[in-house]
């Protein structure tokens, strides 16, 4: 209860006007320079991929199917007469993360722009075969590694974007994340705050990549993408996927707005050297007090040196 204290109503006024606001647009042109989207054959990543590639860039997926994959690139190739390229990765295992953290290491070519996208919602538990809690796993844990492995070379190249596509679902986990019971085995699961602490979690990891960062000319900020029509949880019950899809969907954006306000934060020279903020689409906003708990932000950080096998 110690946040209670610190929220402020404005910072949920300032959601509100946020979230009705349309992205703003970047028209400059991103030739020869290499995106990296996971999760990029359905929904958000699929349009923000196609986005960058009618810009002129070289695209990297690193998605869980082969076949849709390579139907993408074929797809990205055929209509924009660019370079793309997919690896096939399962982000819900640790080692998969491993694996594409130390592949984009020891890459030869700069990562311009890096879209931390593939997630999950989960209305019911799932446990991935590490014995981590999917939602957690997949949602935070895969772009903490695979970031944590990367940045070292992120450093040297002089200068990249890293993005996460966090979400205003991150208000969920009103307490902040519950750093002794982070695979949800001493509470009841419920979807909802399960996103919501992957989402904080997030948040609080970016900010000590941001220090880490600092003065080397990479920049990560996380951004939430509007509520957008996708495919997310489409592995959840049949009530579920009732309400999504009735109720949702209806009122929710394309993900064409989300790849434009992607676009614009990976590209546009106005956020050029703007590192550590989370941005609803395009707009700047700040985060609600346990994501701004930096004392939680390293022992989160500790823990998931020790989760993800890093140390």
């Amino acid at each position: 209860m110690k946040y209670w204290g610190q929220y402020r109503w404005s910072n949920v006024f300032a959601m509100v006007k946020n979230s009705m606001a349309d992205p703003e647009i970047c028209d400059v042109p991103f030739e020869g320079r290499l995106v990296v989207v996971t999760g990029a054959t359905s929904g958000i990543g699929y349009h923000t991929a196609r986005k960058f590639a009618s810009r002129g860039a070289h695209v990297l997926t690193i998605n869980r199917n082969e076949l849709k994959s390579a139907a993408l690139c074929e797809e990205i190739r055929r209509e924009f007469g660019v370079p793309c390229t997919y690896w096939v990765a399962d982000l819900s295992r640790l080692s998969d993360m491993h694996q594409v953290g130390h592949a984009l290491a020891e890459l030869e070519t700069p990562i311009d722009v890096w879209i931390h996208n593939a997630g999950v919602y989960l209305s019911k538990k799932h446990v991935t075969e590490d014995g981590l809690e999917m939602t957690f796993a997949v949602n935070y844990l895969a772009s903490f590694v695979m970031t944590y492995l990367a940045r070292d070379k992120l450093k040297a190249q002089g200068s990249a974007r890293v993005i996460f596509v966090n979400s205003e679902g991150y208000r969920f986990a009103v307490w902040g994340p519950r750093l002794d019971d982070l695979n949800w085995e001493k509470r009841h699961y419920t979807g909802l705050r399960a996103y919501g602490e992957s989402k904080i979690a997030q948040l609080l990891a970016m900010m000590l990549f941001h220090d880490d960062f600092h003065g080397s000319g990479v920049t990560i900020n996380a951004m939430h993408p509007g509520m957008v029509a996708t495919n997310t949880g489409r592995d959840n019950g049949p009530v579920y996927r009732w309400f999504k899809r009735n109720l949702i969907d209806r009122v929710s954006n394309l993900p064409t707005v989300s790849g434009e306000a992607l676009y614009t934060l990976g590209v546009s020279p106005k956020f050029a050297g703007v590192s550590g903020k989370f941005f609803n689409l395009t707009r700047p906003e700040e985060v609600t007090p346990p994501a701004q708990d930096r004392s939680v932000a390293q022992a989160l950080w500790d823990i998931s040196l020790d989760m993800g096998g890093l140390r």
